[in-house]
């Protein structure tokens, strides 16, 4: 079994430290290893110019117009039964960088838009190469300076649902400037990377089963409000429901007991949940509809006339080159 590790921090940082030694937790169990950090790479922002999509659900593979070093991280990723991010919070969640990974990931690595392509290549088309199929563990560890840190697990949860990687673990460490004096912190990073390798262990030797539905009493990491995805981020709406921010259960806000308790139909919301496959599939025929609505509509002469008009209207200010 292979684990990697990737940090998104300063090189040599305490992003690195954490990421480290969640590696030698691994490596106790027996993981061959590997290190990332991210600022080493050559990693473009995604433009938002939706050819992958088009190619995917064209027959043409999944290909990525930008040319640079993203392809190589996710050939890593890919190569690895489970992946540990060390990840500084930003602003309360993550930063730029993490956020361009998970842009570049959607929606050319979204599984449930790689088996569409699948069924689209049998009739013809390009095969997307079936290790984007492969089950991957994955566990995160946001590392802040201060408690302002509500918003990145909800980051960490939305990137490991684009490829639909199982989430083992997902914390926060707060107030962490001096982390690696930490002996609690060091040793919560040392179980983290062993709770990893076993599960990438099972994936390894083909014993791994993905949880579905609920999440289960031995499942690792804190519970969250959320019982399906373990979130803790809701978007409350003015009616009184409430919509998981990572899997998009909709439901209602409780307290029971001094406690948030948030209660959905299972039945009816599970199959849409945005981290199963039957909620991509859905997805994938909404984006399908939609595109083809969007092409036909920006064909018309009204269309083109409006494109030209702020085209003409005014342009974009850029540096001087010197």
């Amino acid at each position: 079994m292979k684990v990697l590790g990737i940090s998104a921090g300063t090189n040599g940082g305490s992003n690195d430290a954490m990421c480290k030694e969640a590696l030698m937790g691994a490596k106790e169990l027996g993981a061959d290893i590997e290190f990332i950090n991210l600022h080493k790479l050559n990693i473009r922002h995604c433009t938002g110019c939706k050819a992958c999509v088009m190619s995917l659900f064209s027959g043409r593979g999944n290909a990525c117009v930008l040319k640079d070093d993203f392809q190589w991280l996710v050939d890593k990723m890919y190569e690895a039964d489970g992946i540990v991010w060390a990840v500084p919070i930003f602003e309360k969640g993550a930063p730029g960088i993490f956020h361009t990974v998970m842009d570049r990931f959607g929606p050319r690595l979204d599984r449930g838009n790689v088996m569409i392509a699948q069924k689209i290549a049998e009739q013809g088309g390009k095969p997307v190469d079936p290790k984007y199929l492969r089950e991957i563990a994955v566990s995160y560890m946001g590392i802040g300076g201060s408690d302002w840190a509500t918003r990145i697990q909800c980051d960490f949860a939305n990137q490991a649902l684009t490829p639909k990687w199982t989430l083992i673990d997902n914390d926060c460490f707060k107030w962490s400037l001096d982390i690696v004096m930490n002996d609690e912190a060091i040793a919560r990073a040392h179980t983290i990377g062993q709770n990893l390798a076993r599960a990438a262990k099972k994936i390894a030797d083909g014993t791994f089963q993905a949880p579905q539905g609920i999440i289960g009493e031995d499942y690792c990491g804190p519970k969250g409000v959320c019982p399906h995805c373990r979130g803790n981020n809701f978007y409350l709406q003015e009616d009184g429901t409430a919509i998981c921010c990572a899997c998009g259960t909709e439901g209602v806000m409780k307290n029971v007991d001094g406690k948030y308790v948030f209660e959905f139909d299972a039945e009816k919301w599970i199959p849409h949940a945005h981290d199963s496959i039957s909620g991509k599939f859905i997805h994938g025929d909404d984006i399908q509809q939609n595109e083809g609505k969007a092409r036909a509509a920006m064909q018309t002469p009204e269309a083109k006339a409006r494109k030209k008009k702020y085209a003409e209207f005014i342009q974009s200010s850029k540096p001087e080159t010197v």
